[in-house]
C-alpha cells in the first residue's frame, strides 16, 4: 500500500522499477479500453495498435524524466514525448480512406490513436487523473456519441460481406434494384480477414428505409453479414 500511494500521489520520482512497471501497466490498460472499442467497429487499428501506441508514448514520457533523474539532463523533459504528439499523424494518416472521392471513413479511429498516445504521455510523467479521465471521456465519445452522429446524418453506411465472390454481380444488382434512393456500392478487402469472403460498402442516401434494406441484404443469398458502419 506504501508503494502503490508513492507512485499515485507521484512521490516516487527517481523511477524505481515499481513505478516505471505500474506506468506501463496503466498505459496498456488504457490503450487497450480504447482499442477494444474501435476494434468492436471493425477498425483496423484495434487493440494491439492502441495498446502499443500508449506504451511508446508513456515510454516517450518515461525517458525524458529518467535521463533528467539519472544523468542530470537540464534540457528540455518534453522534447521526446513532443515528437510523438506530431509524429503519431504518419500512423493516423494510414487510417483515414478516401472512398469514392467524396467519402472518408477513419478519422475518428485516428483522432482516437492521436488521443491514446496524448493519454500515454500524461501516464508517462504520472499525471494518472487526467489520463483516466481522458480514456473515459475518448470510450464514451467514441462508443456512445456514435448513435447520435448517425441519427443526424442524410445518409447511412453499411458494410457487409458475401461469402461467395461470384454471387457479387447478383447481390449488387438486387441492392440496386431494391431501393427507390441513390445507393452508393464499393468493393474492398474483407475485413474480417476469412479467405475468400469478399467486401463492400454500401452508402444509401435516405436513412428511414435503411433497416428494411440491411434486413434484405442479410436474407440474401452469398451475404455473410451486414453491420451498420
Amino acid at each position: 500500500m506504501e508503494i502503490l500511494r508513492d507512485v499515485f500521489l507521484n512521490r516516487a520520482t527517481d523511477l524505481v522499477w515499481y513505478d516505471t512497471f505500474i506506468r506501463l501497466l496503466v498505459s496498456v490498460i488504457a490503450g487497450g479500453i480504447i482499442g477494444n472499442e474501435r476494434g468492436r467497429h471493425g477498425s483496423a487499428a484495434g487493440l494491439r495498435t492502441h495498446i502499443l501506441v500508449c506504451i511508446g508514448a508513456c515510454v516517450s514520457s518515461l525517458t525524458g524524466i529518467f535521463a533528467s533523474v539519472h544523468f542530470g539532463y537540464t534540457g528540455d523533459l518534453f522534447r521526446i514525448a513532443a515528437q510523438v504528439v506530431s509524429g503519431i499523424g504518419f500512423l493516423g494518416a494510414g487510417m483515414i480512406i478516401v472512398k469514392n472521392t467524396s467519402m472518408i471513413t477513419g478519422l475518428t479511429t485516428a483522432a482516437g490513436l492521436w488521443t491514446t498516445a496524448v493519454i500515454g504521455i500524461a501516464i508517462g510523467f504520472g499525471y494518472y487523473i487526467g489520463a483516466i479521465i481522458a480514456t473515459v471521456f475518448c470510450v464514451f465519445t467514441a462508443a456512445f456519441l456514435t448513435r447520435f452522429e448517425r441519427q443526424r446524418k442524410m445518409s447511412v453506411n453499411l458494410y457487409a460481406e458475401i461469402s461467395e465472390p461470384k454471387k457479387a454481380g447478383k447481390v449488387f444488382d438486387d441492392v440496386h434494384n431494391m431501393s427507390d434512393d441513390d445507393v452508393l456500392i464499393e468493393v474492398v478487402p474483407a475485413k474480417s480477414g476469412i479467405n475468400g469472403n469478399l467486401g463492400f460498402f454500401i452508402t444509401i442516401s435516405n436513412k428511414d428505409n435503411f433497416k428494411e434494406l440491411r434486413e434484405q441484404i442479410e436474407e440474401m443469398d452469398g451475404v455473410a453479414f451486414v453491420i451498420p458502419e
